[in-house]
């Protein structure tokens, strides 16, 4: 099962809003007894990338995709690929930027959940539903 990205009834599951953390290279930083810097890079591929996606007033048979997928990886165990429709990848909705500059999958990465999805119900049958996660090699 891939990240819900179709509604129950079709069409584009599309998050109303994202927030996106680029991560950094594996460096560690060292100090010489005469107080110089040094850094060495521990990889080619950045990682830790952090990406928040909130799904407001959503039905809650959409938002009970999200904690079945969760349950599905084993919660923060397993890693997923975020997928495609058609070349179009859903959680990107409404962003004109390049593509790839919102992915972990760009960089070598998948993504785990940071934690457990969080469903606030909003009214009768609605939710809104924030998912956090983080791209890990």
């Amino acid at each position: 099962m891939t990240f819900p990205i179709t509604k129950t009834n079709g069409g584009d599951l599309v998050p109303s809003a994202r927030t996106f953390e680029s991560g950094d290279y594996p460096v560690k930083t060292y100090k010489a007894q005469n107080g110089a810097e040094h850094r060495i890079l521990y990889g080619s591929n950045r990682t830790n990338m952090k990406l928040s996606l909130t799904y407001a007033n959503i039905q809650d048979a959409d938002a009970e995709l999200f904690l079945d997928h969760y349950d599905l990886v084993q919660g923060t165990f397993q890693t997923f690929a975020l997928g495609n429709i058609n070349g179009f990848n859903p959680t990107r909705g409404g962003w004109e930027g390049n593509n790839d500059a919102l992915g972990a999958q760009t960089h070598g990465n998948n993504y785990r959940y940071e934690g457990p999805p969080q469903v606030a119900q909003v009214a009768s049958g609605r939710s809104t539903v924030t998912v956090n996660l983080i791209g890990v090699l």
